[in-house]
């Protein structure tokens, strides 16, 4: 008979037992009680702008269309025929009035209702209404800052009251575009790796690794300062935001860099815009300053990263394997040329044969495997007390130097919250 530990044997306040990465009954409780319980982003509007537009994407394991309908509104629903299970839409985007089951042939408009069964004089109307077989949809969904999100419990906390203080951080990322809106049409990258979703989402807000895992890139840009961004003496600063968010934020270090920017000409101009646009000069000032998030990094629980110029959203696919899509952002009313050259960034560091991204991936797959290693103290636990004992409460989180584990120990205290909740 299997003894099952609690969830509290397995995270404590300061490292996580080896099995949370590695048991199969530990992964199925947090897509129940995790993905299918809390808002989990699913798209951008700007991935569905037109009516007909779609995307298909997952829900923790759960296959789901993203479409905006005729009535200008967005469905997210199961991308699973309600005849025989198959899934209706292959595509990972596209524009469509309806969808097709190749199975059967059922045809289903893009808000999930059924148009008709094919060979219709097989169905009495005493067994069967067309009502009935409407695509299933997720019970709510809500949009913030043109973020698409859904959760698939009726009930709960408010998409506004998930995101808690991460919300002003996604505001100071996208009030840096012109028009205040960004789009996420130059495409998306994905790519796999062998190991659990949850080192992803430690990573992406972890300035601990950067000096040593992206030690030759920093060395080849020539900028000696780039390396204190994440040293022991940074002025950055990572942070737990409540709610399982977490902060990485580097842009103490950046003010230099940026108040010479708003004092050239085309600083002024972007600055005297962007006041007009918002009506608060200090606020303009304060979101130039920042840079966007070339300033900071933000993980949004469970699985949905800010880093750099791009949205990154982690799939779990089985307990050792996951995928991850990078969709990088562009902002509404920036030249052509503004946004080529943020592209050109974020394929630098980030794309297929970038100086940054592939170097995560071999740390992944070296934690994969050193997990392997078992049956003694030293081995059965993975730390995270960087930073313990200095905490600064301030900005409605609590926060320590940029090399500190405070998101990583945030991040687990909202999973041990929700894998307890009754």
């Amino acid at each position: 008979m299997r003894i099952e530990p609690l969830p509290s044997d397995l995270v404590k306040g300061d490292r996580v037992h080896r099995s949370i990465y590695l048991d199969e009954q530990v992964f199925r409780d947090e897509l129940e009680r995790i993905f299918y319980t809390t808002w989990v982003y699913v798209g951008h509007e700007s991935e569905v702008r037109q009516v007909g537009d779609y995307k298909t994407t997952y829900i923790g394991l759960q296959p789901v269309i993203v479409a905006r309908h005729d009535d200008n509104q967005i469905y997210v629903m199961f991308n699973r025929c309600t005849h025989r299970a198959a899934t209706v839409c292959q595509e990972h985007s596209g524009n469509a009035k309806v969808f097709r089951c190749e199975y059967h042939g059922w045809l289903f408009r893009n808000n999930g209702e059924l148009l008709q069964p094919t060979l219709g004089s097989g169905y009495d109307e005493r067994d069967f209404s067309k009502s009935d077989f409407t695509l299933g949809r997720a019970p709510r969904v809500d949009v913030y800052r043109g973020m698409i999100f859904a959760s698939l419990a009726p009930e709960g906390p408010s998409l506004r009251e998930h995101l808690g203080k991460a919300a002003d951080y996604i505001d100071l990322a996208f009030d840096i575009a012109p028009d205040g809106n960004v789009h996420l049409s130059a495409g998306r990258q994905l790519y796999s790796y062998a190991g659990n979703w949850k080192l992803q989402c430690e990573n992406g807000v972890d300035g601990y690794h950067t000096n040593f895992v992206h030690k030759s890139f920093l060395e080849v840009t020539g900028i000696p300062a780039l390396m204190g961004l994440f040293s022991a003496s940074s002025t950055g600063r990572a942070g737990d935001l409540g709610g399982g968010h977490g902060l990485l934020d580097s842009r103490a270090g950046l003010r230099p860099m940026a108040a010479m920017s708003l004092e050239t000409a085309a600083g002024k101009r972007a600055l005297d815009a962007l006041t007009e646009r918002l009506g608060d000069r200090d606020r303009a000032e304060y979101v130039l300053m920042s840079g966007g998030t070339n300033g900071f990094n933000l993980l949004v629980f469970p699985n949905v990263l800010m880093i750099a110029h791009q949205i990154r959203v982690v799939h779990p696919r089985t307990v050792h394997s996951t995928d991850v899509e990078m969709y990088p952002y562009l902002l509404g009313g920036a030249s052509a040329e503004q946004n080529a050259a943020r592209l050109r960034t974020h394929e630098e560091f980030y794309g297929a044969a970038g100086g940054g991204g592939p170097d995560d991936v071999e740390m992944f797959r070296r934690v994969f495997e050193g997990l392997s290693a078992k049956g003694v103290p030293a081995v059965e636990w993975l730390h995270f007390s960087r930073g313990l004992r200095r905490t600064v409460v301030e900005d409605g989180g609590e926060f320590g130097n940029a090399t500190d584990e405070h998101p990583q120990r945030g991040f687990y205290r909202q999973w041990l919250r929700m894998m307890e909740a009754s």
